[in-house]
């Protein structure tokens, strides 16, 4: 079983109930389960940022599933919550959003998938949470730690603890 790092985020109509609903939805799936999760966090667009502010979370989860098979199941999880990538412009607003950001060890890219996922280094959103979960995680590509990557970002986006636990809601 690998141990892998998902990131939700959603920040279009109820964004507690996109969270919620993704993460019922893997679980549902049979294919993961979830080991930890991170606490919730408000963030501001990444990107593009005349949108409304994100809600995130990471995921930590085991699952026997290949990296393209997971990205299969967090893909349908998606558009089965209205998500509708190829009407979407780079960076919008979305229902939901899930990203891998790591699997195990792996240094993969292709495509469709790159793992760990390209822009993790530069996103204070995502490595606040993982932070919260393994902060003493080496980045595979890079060989500096997640609280390195997370001191270099040159002008990060501002986090907001949400206020409760994932696990909670």
């Amino acid at each position: 079983m690998a141990i892998a790092y998902l990131c939700l985020g959603s920040n279009i109509g109820d964004r507690v109930g996109y969270v919620q609903l993704a993460r019922k939805m893997l679980v549902e799936s049979g294919k993961v389960t979830i080991v930890r999760s991170s606490a919730l966090y408000e963030t501001e667009p990444w990107g593009n940022p005349d949108q409304c502010w994100f809600l995130n979370a990471v995921l930590e989860v085991k699952t026997s599933l290949e990296p393209k098979e997971l990205l299969k199941l967090c893909l349908d999880t998606e558009k089965h919550l209205g998500r509708d990538r190829s009407k979407e412009l780079h960076w919008s607003s979305r229902t939901i959003d899930i990203d891998i950001l790591l699997y195990d060890d792996l240094i993969y890219e292709d495509d469709e998938l790159t793992i760990p996922h390209k822009h993790l280094h530069e996103r204070a959103f995502a490595l606040v949470p993982l932070l919260e979960l393994v902060p003493d995680y080496i980045h595979p590509k890079l060989k500096k730690s997640l609280l390195e990557l997370h001191e270099a970002i040159e002008n990060p986006e501002d986090i907001v603890l949400f206020g409760t636990r994932f696990d909670e809601l």
